[in-house]
């Protein structure tokens, strides 16, 4: 499972034109999942995840976590995340799982989030989705 949490001041996914999940402070989560991927490996990143001391205190020191300060979630699938471009310049996909076992892990991730942050939106699995954000720092990280 690859994760890249980009801390943002706002994000937004659309899907045809339309606003299909916005929130303001928090993280956009782009979530890619590999064949060998399972709950387990959800569990442990979303723990990680929730836990991560990214946001600055009264001190200006990142010591505050997406729970300390009250934030969202905006998770979107990005199968792209496993991209092999180790050969020619096409991007070669056969490190990512197949689209039942991703999307299910993509489900069970969300539901592991709702069950720890009170806000979390989410794209369309598989959707051409059209994604905004306001990089607060800007501040990526990426976990596997």
């Amino acid at each position: 499972m690859k994760v890249v949490i980009q801390r943002v001041q706002r994000a937004s996914v659309a899907i045809d034109g339309q606003v299909h999940g916005a929130i303001d402070k928090g993280y956009l989560v782009l979530l890619g999942v590999g064949h060998e991927d399972d709950e387990k490996t959800a569990d442990r990143i979303v723990k990680k995840m929730i836990n991560l001391r990214i946001f600055s205190d009264e001190n200006g020191k990142t010591n505050l976590s997406l729970k300390d300060v009250g934030g969202a979630l905006l998770v979107v699938s990005q199968f792209t995340l496993y991209a092999d471009c180790s050969h020619g310049n096409r991007p070669g996909f056969t490190n990512a799982a197949k689209p039942d076992h991703a999307n299910a892990l993509y489900e069970y991730f969300v539901s592991k989030c709702r069950e720890q942050v009170d806000r979390v939106e989410t794209g369309v699995f598989g959707a051409d989705m059209k994604v905004e954000l306001v990089n607060d720092g800007p501040f990526t990280i990426i976990l596997e």
